[in-house]
């Protein structure tokens, strides 16, 4: 169920795929420690979305229901959309129109 502040940009199966290709080249930007979702990981999240758009993030361990529970929780508490999951990395994305074209995956990684 969404909600009216989580409403993003529905993207097609096309750019679906473009991003997992993107994250498949990346490496985790964030690891989430056993602290969890401190203050301070989100900061440093929303940082790298500003600078990267497009981010891919290692998530603690759990089950695969926890795992996906948290992935969600992250991309709402950053603003973000989880674009794909698969077992603990997790890839994140949130457009900024204003990025650096030298830092953005989406610009550098672009066809």
């Amino acid at each position: 169920m969404s909600t009216a502040k989580n409403k993003r940009p529905a993207l097609d199966n096309t750019e679906l795929r473009r991003l997992k290709g993107i994250g498949h080249e990346l490496k985790p930007v964030v690891t989430i420690g056993n602290k969890g979702l401190t203050d301070s990981v989100v900061e440093e999240l929303d940082r790298a979305l500003n600078d990267h758009e497009l981010i891919k993030i290692k998530t603690l361990p759990g089950s695969k229901e926890e795992r996906e529970v948290f992935s969600s929780d992250l991309a709402e508490k950053t603003g973000a959309q989880l674009i794909h999951s698969i077992g603990r990395m997790a890839l994140l994305l949130r457009r900024n129109p204003n990025a650096n074209p030298k830092l953005s995956n989406l610009s550098r990684y672009s066809d």
